[in-house]
């Protein structure tokens, strides 16, 4: 049976409006809340008054408020007051993070399994879980990022890594781990993660772009994701860069799929070497200035460039968050990159803001703990009020 996640805050309405408005961009005065969310002081101290007895909210060191100089005393949401779990489903194995509220990440784990059956997927979701919550105090939700088409955050679609369709994961896992569980696309994650409490904090519209073994998109305009049925099936992969660039299984010629993922460029280098060669190897060679892996490089470099600037000029973000494992390509070819950018932008149109991630695994765990983070305290799951 699924253990609920309790009720986050006192009520649904004006109190979970000042409690998100404190998670996302505390510690903050009251009066800059109340203004944030045009309420009256009086307003305030009735809404916040439960949340401090209850412990979510907490008061921080005084500061001086306005001109008098009055002493003030700005709330902030105690992260530890709640856990979360979230996980990165690849085809051998799963990865996964524990994270306090604002999803700092406290402990992490990897559990591998043999069979791509989803009951032995599950399985050893329920094992990383209970490694995880030995970690932290009750786990109030799982998240689970993965590559694919997700209906409803319950079921997976389709995941071609997997060979799955139509699959009840949600189900599988909450009956083996009593924990509220849901899941989502693995970049709509990643995107979220960024977009709560990463680089896209705060801005009005970005994106991001992820490579790896696919290329992702995301993409966040006027404080939401933009995201559809059709999320998941990896369009932006097909994007042209290149008319006389190799081929994609799809029979595209070219596109992002064929030029900037990892495996692409494997490929291409180790065909030229006459031997195979890891991703990592392929771009070491490339800043060495090994001929044929400089030219394979240097071709996705500015085949990202092009990317960059269609993202650019059909969405106009400010900024462009760039991650996944593939990531180093980024630092490897930079110049390639701006060259890219330069042959498809306007001379006039602003520098794009691009910021790089680490790469780490542990950056989509993040995400899968984002999801369930936001589905608890916005309420949009039955299982999380």
């Amino acid at each position: 049976m699924t253990i609920a996640a309790p009720t986050w805050t006192p009520d649904t309405g004006a109190s979970r409006s000042v409690a998100l408005e404190v998670l996302l961009n505390g510690p903050l005065s009251r009066s800059e809340i109340a203004r944030r969310l045009d309420l009256s002081p009086g307003s305030l101290t009735r809404l916040s008054t439960p949340l401090i007895e209850t412990g979510l909210l907490v008061e921080t060191g005084e500061v001086a408020e306005g001109r008098t100089g009055r002493p003030s005393r700005p709330l902030d949401v105690v992260a530890g007051s709640r856990h979360f779990i979230g996980m990165k489903l690849m085809a051998d194995r799963v990865q996964g993070v524990a994270t306090d509220l604002r999803a700092n990440v406290i402990a992490t784990d990897t559990v591998e399994f043999g069979s791509r059956e989803p009951g032995a997927v599950a399985d050893a979701i329920a094992e990383l879980a209970r490694r995880l919550s030995r970690d932290v105090p009750p786990v109030t939700a799982l998240g689970i990022g993965l590559g694919g088409r997700i209906a409803d955050n319950s079921r997976v679609a389709s995941a071609a890594f997997l060979e799955w369709e139509d699959v009840p994961l949600v189900d599988m896992i909450e009956q083996r781990t009593g924990i509220s569980t849901v899941i989502e696309n693995d970049v709509v994650a990643f995107t979220e993660a960024e977009h709560w409490f990463g680089y896209g904090r705060g801005l009005d519209r970005f994106a991001v772009i992820t490579l790896g073994a696919g290329i992702g998109y995301g993409l966040v305009i006027h404080d939401g994701i933009v995201a559809d049925d059709d999320t998941g099936i990896g369009l932006i992969g097909h994007w042209p860069l290149d008319p006389l660039g190799p081929l994609c299984p799809a029979g595209h010629r070219g596109c992002a799929r064929s030029v900037l993922t990892q495996e692409a460029i494997v490929q291409e280098v180790g065909s030229a070497l006459g031997r195979p060669v890891g991703y990592d190897e392929a771009l070491t060679l490339a800043e060495a200035g090994e001929p044929a892996a400089r030219r394979v490089v240097s071709d996705a470099g500015r085949g990202l460039g092009r990317l960059l600037a269609a993202v650019a000029n059909l969405t106009m973000p400010e900024r462009i968050i760039l991650g996944g494992e593939g990531v180093r390509l980024v630092e490897v070819a930079r110049e390639e990159i701006d060259h890219g950018i330069a042959a498809d932008r306007d001379p006039r149109a602003k520098r794009l803001d691009l910021i790089t991630t680490s790469g780490d695994n542990v950056e989509w765990c993040r995400g899968g703990a984002v999801i369930a983070i936001q589905t608890y305290v916005l309420g949009t799951h039955p299982g999380f009020r």
